[in-house]
């Protein structure tokens, strides 16, 4: 990015992927920016930190992307401290583990050869005679694999993660995670290839050595460096724009003037910490609303116990959402510990009872549904500990755009505040979209850039492709 003589007192608010990307690439054009996160470490979802002697993440982060930028600028960062690690997952369903991507001598064998005819028939059907009703979720699946395919690996795990039924879940969700899925092209790929052109379903992916956390650590002492400040513990109160300038108003009552603001705090949040909101904005970010996580790392005294990096639970029995091995991530975060730390996701709301009980009843559940799976023994069970997240996941309910195209309308017309990352734009956003969003947000403030920070994460595409390798970067057209 080239130097902009003009120097700009910018404020960031949450020191996550997106703020900290976007931080960083300011502080390189010479801006004055501060950095305010409320959590003890940066990172927000994609931080690590210490348990037991070992490294873990706060739940799975892998890091992949085909954009030149993102991958340059994550090389930049991170150096030649990571690995590139071979993606091995699974489901399980019916008290049986199915390889995933899908094998089909796998699935066939799990799912009994009636059953897979079963499969095969639903798929050919709707196929030839699809749902009318294409508005929702759960028909969009329908219709692309199924209804027995669709009741085996969709609903299930759909309706764990957003908390209601998948005919009142938007397409969106289907549009931006499985849109290029094909049963054909899975099917083609397992039997005559190892890649995986699906991005989702990647088969190989970078991964530091010291966590995901490490990225955003070297971020923040990279800014420093740069003569840019990170605070953390720093909450924001209030946000007012007065004539030409932004004035924040801190937790701790402190009042500072900026010439603009980014914020990646939950857009709910800062909508309501926002002075003189028109009432039609208010009423449609209050229908707006996330999904908690809540996080259960149970400590094992066993060093190996299954080869997936993560496992997904499509059990309507369990609670319990997916089951992640940190240890199969990269041997060097567990310390050549002889014990294994397993992360399990229970998804909630805060009405819910999951998300009022205490640590102890949480751990007893996460402990019953562990055993249930046959994973591990209770003898082997040392420690538990509980993370609580509230405001993790941005819920797509059908139709949410109509509240959120107003809500966005407006921030649009605040020319000195600007909305990105996860939360801040209401998308469900990997990495690589957070910190696209940080790089393209820095361009339009310092060289005049007019990139739509909220067409990224949509049908946003870049014709040069790239991806990381174990000797670097590897471009393609």
């Amino acid at each position: 990015m080239k130097k902009n003589k003009k120097v700009k007192k910018i404020c960031i608010i949450g020191g996550g992927p997106a703020g900290l990307t976007a931080a960083y690439q300011l502080t390189k054009n010479g801006q004055k920016v501060s950095v305010y996160e409320a959590d003890r470490i940066v990172g927000g979802m994609s931080k690590t930190f210490k348990l037991w002697g070992q490294l873990v993440d706060l739940g799975p982060h892998r890091f992949f992307s085909d954009d030149p930028r993102v991958n340059r600028l994550w090389l930049e960062v991170v150096g030649d401290k990571y690995s590139m690690v071979k993606r091995k997952t699974r489901i399980y369903f019916d008290n049986k583990f199915f390889e995933y991507p899908l094998k089909p001598l796998n699935a066939l064998f799990n799912l009994g050869f009636f059953r897979s005819i079963l499969c095969v028939i639903s798929y050919i059907k709707y196929r030839l005679f699809p749902l009318r009703n294409k508005e929702n979720f759960e028909t969009w699946v329908i219709n692309r694999f199924g209804k027995e395919l669709y009741n085996i690996f969709f609903k299930s795990y759909s309706e764990k993660l957003w908390g209601i039924k998948c005919d009142k879940l938007d397409i969106d969700f289907a549009s931006q995670r499985i849109k290029k899925l094909s049963l054909y092209e899975a099917i083609k790929n397992s039997f005559f290839s190892n890649k995986n052109s699906h991005k989702t379903l990647v088969d190989l992916f970078a991964y530091p050595n010291k966590g995901t956390g490490y990225v955003y650590n070297n971020f923040k002492i990279k800014i420093a460096k740069l003569g840019g400040k990170v605070f953390l513990k720093k909450r924001i109160k209030s946000l007012e724009i007065v004539k030409n300038k932004v004035l924040v108003k801190f937790s701790d009552g402190k009042l500072e003037r900026f010439d603009h603001v980014i914020s990646t705090m939950p857009i709910t949040n800062l909508v309501n910490n926002l002075n003189n909101v028109p009432r039609i904005v208010k009423k449609n970010i209050s229908n707006l609303y996330f999904r908690n996580t809540i996080l259960v790392y149970v400590k094992i005294n066993k060093k190996k116990i299954f080869t997936d990096q993560w496992i997904y639970l499509h059990s309507k029995n369990l609670n319990v959402g997916r089951i992640t091995n940190f240890s199969n991530w990269n041997s060097k975060i567990n310390n050549s510990s002889k014990n294994t730390i397993l992360c399990m996701e229970f998804w909630c709301y805060n009405k819910d009872n999951i998300w009022k009980n205490n640590d102890k009843h949480i751990s007893a559940l996460a402990i019953k549904e562990l055993i249930k799976t046959n994973l591990v023994g209770s003898k082997s069970i040392i420690d538990t500990k509980v993370v609580k997240i509230p405001k993790c996941y941005p819920v797509y309910f059908k139709n949410y755009k109509k509240n959120l195209r107003p809500v966005i309308k407006y921030l649009k017309t605040l020319k000195r505040l600007n909305v990105i990352g996860r939360y801040g734009s209401y998308k469900y956003n990997n990495q690589d979209h957070s910190i696209l969003m940080g790089i393209l947000v820095a361009e339009n403030l310092t060289l005049k850039k007019n990139h739509d920070l909220w067409s990224i994460n949509t049908d946003y595409d870049y014709q040069e492709k790239s991806e990381i390798t174990k000797t670097g970067l590897k471009i393609s057209n």
